[in-house]
């Protein structure tokens, strides 16, 4: 187990920890839930930039890496429609994205089809995601309207992705 990958697990740890904290009837509940999942957002990028700067990029790196990642932002989107901060159709269209998104993933994956890293456009997605949240999670009264403009830019990064992956496949 490498370093990167121990904090991708260490992130996914987070996950259960976030929905406690982020429903428990503590002072200062929502503060401690916002710093655990601006600590997810700092290990993402650090265990990326670990794995590439040492070459300690692995098969189980790169499928958990995402995974920790979408698992992440579902259980925040999962956070804010309980907690009415946005509605059921801005979680319904995240979740059709994120979902699908694991899902042809996986299809590639274990068809034996070859798979492009994270591109440019996914990691502005992810910091996107991570700003709008922020903005979402307080309450901000233009949250909701925010998230709808990176649920939409993310819809276009996926087609980019799967596009990418289905040429890099047709090609090879």
């Amino acid at each position: 187990m490498n370093i990167p990958n121990a904090l991708t697990l260490f992130r996914i740890t987070l996950i259960p920890l976030y929905l406690w904290v982020f429903f428990s009837p503590f002072p200062f509940h929502i503060e401690i839930a916002f710093g655990i999942l601006v600590l997810a957002g700092i290990t993402d990028m650090l265990d990326g930039y670990i794995a590439r700067k040492y070459k300690l990029i692995t098969t189980l790196g790169t499928m958990l890496d995402p995974l920790a990642d979408k698992l992440m932002m579902l259980a925040a989107i999962s956070s804010f429609y309980m907690s009415e901060r946005i509605s059921l159709w801005a979680a319904l269209f995240f979740f059709l994205r994120d979902i699908g998104m694991i899902l042809f993933s996986a299809l590639f994956h274990f068809r034996g089809k070859k798979t492009v890293p994270a591109n440019v456009f996914g990691k502005v997605t992810t910091v996107l995601f991570y700003l709008v949240f922020t903005l979402v999670m307080f309450r901000h009264p233009y949250g909701e309207e925010t998230l709808w403009v990176v649920i939409s830019f993310s819809f276009v990064t996926s087609a980019i992705y799967l596009t990418k992956i289905r040429l890099l496949n047709r090609i090879g």
